[in-house]
């Protein structure tokens, strides 16, 4: 199957074929038919597998055979949770819509406002956004969606788990209720289910790997390792395998920054980026460790997701997630596009239950082995809290405190009462946001 036998135009094939693709990946092929047809899609795909493309070339195709020639109101929104995610995301678009007359922007917290309002306020076709300062922007009426023709969520699930609820029920508030609805999520999760039940109308379904899935090419393994000979091992690896670029994973911001100090006077270049560094910070370590001007990366979770970086060979937890969900996202970030990809964790034995849950989901044992000079001593017992979180949106997570986007924002347990869709039909689709609807 080619670009062109999805229906796509000239302008959309060329745009794709400069970045290098020439075969639609497999949920490209499954979801763009659809989106072309106008229908709203509950989608679920294994990270790094195409999707960002696969509802922006029919989003795209869609616009520009649409386009007023006078006026330019926001027609497309994307939401997505984090900062990061948004700009990926908009830079694709950007990408892909070369040779096409359609403005696109993106806004997000921690830069100030000012110029994004100027933008907006010159006309988009599409705009990326996170939640929260979406919701800034449209109270200061420097945004409408009153002419939203498509609404699109990505990572749904980690929105949910963000605790964006409430700010995705005010903004789907706001909009028409006929308009096309994608959602795509890595899970198809209850809670997804019920936040697609108020939001997508007779939604076809698309998945294209299991649930839970990691890269066939990224090779797992475990070392077990005394919790305080962490920063020693993590560094004998690095140094002895002269590994040039490494994306590394913490619970908490303190441990991603105390890490990060270890390494640097170990005479290893690394930055971290969580939820506490500004936007500046975060996005100057990222461009540096895309163009190798540094070798590590230390990250929360707020980089589980959203991190787009080519051929990135090795992704080490330093600390497994208590969430085991979560590692699938933090894998996700090497083997991509059917690269391949090694994923290390360093376990200690407080977290034995957390690699004991993560093979359950991934259906296979981790290859666990000791290195010499390394040989764990510690038996403290699993550190597992009895509440056990799931990764479910309004489930609290135990064990350290993870990252998010939505650093001020509490996050509150929604419910779900009568969110079924209320909407008529349309050329375009459906909703059926009611907007008194809370969930």
């Amino acid at each position: 199957m080619s670009f062109k036998s999805l229906g796509l135009s000239d302008a959309l094939i060329k745009a794709v074929e400069e970045k290098g693709y020439t075969t639609p990946s497999p949920i490209q092929q499954k979801a763009i038919p659809h989106i072309l047809e106008g229908k709203d899609i509950l989608a679920s795909a294994q990270t790094g597998t195409g999707k960002t493309a696969g509802f922006t070339l029919p989003v795209l195709q869609y616009l520009t055979a649409t386009k007023h020639p006078k006026y330019r109101p926001l027609r497309v929104l994307i939401l997505t949770p984090t900062r990061e995610l948004a700009a990926q995301v908009h830079e694709n678009v950007r990408e892909y819509s070369k040779y096409v007359d359609i403005r696109s922007t993106v806004v997000f917290g921690g830069v100030k406002a000012a110029s994004q309002i100027k933008t907006l306020r010159q006309g988009v076709d599409i705009l990326v956004a996170t939640p929260g300062r979406l919701l800034d922007l449209h109270d200061q009426k420097a945004v409408s969606f009153k002419r939203v023709d498509v609404l699109i969520l990505d990572e749904a699930d980690r929105m949910l788990d963000m605790g964006f609820a409430r700010d995705l029920n005010k903004i789907i508030s706001f909009m028409p209720t006929k308009r096309q609805n994608l959602m795509f999520s890595a899970t198809f999760s209850n809670d997804i289910k019920k936040l697609a039940s108020g939001i997508l109308h007779n939604p076809v379904e698309v998945e294209t790997a299991p649930q839970n899935s990691t890269a066939k090419k990224v090779s797992h393994k475990v070392y077990n390792v005394d919790k305080n000979q962490k920063t020693p091992l993590i560094i004998k690896l690095i140094k002895d395998n002269n590994w040039e670029q490494v994306l590394v994973f913490t619970r908490t911001k303190h441990g991603a920054n105390k890490l990060t100090e270890k390494l640097i006077k170990s005479g290893i270049s690394a930055a971290a980026i969580h939820g506490n560094k500004s936007q500046g910070a975060r996005t100057k370590a990222l461009k540096n460790f895309k163009d190798n001007s540094i070798k590590i990366l230390v990250a929360t979770d707020i980089a589980a997701r959203g991190l787009d970086i080519p051929l990135l060979p090795h992704v080490i937890n330093f600390e497994l997630p208590n969430v085991p969900e979560d590692y699938v996202h933090r894998i996700g970030r090497t083997g991509r596009a059917g690269a391949e990809g090694e994923a290390i964790s360093l376990v200690c034995s407080e977290e034995t239950e957390y690699q004991k849950e993560i093979e359950k989901i991934l259906n296979e044992k981790l290859k666990t082995s000791v290195l010499e000079g390394f040989e764990p001593t510690d038996t403290a017992p699993p550190k597992r809290a009895a509440t056990q979180s799931k990764g479910s949106f309004g489930k609290k997570k135990k064990g350290g405190s993870s990252d998010s986007a939505n650093q001020n924002k509490p996050k509150r347990k929604p419910h779900f009462k009568g969110n079924k869709p209320a909407g008529a039909t349309s050329g375009r689709g459906r909703t059926g946001a009611p907007k008194k609807k809370r969930y």
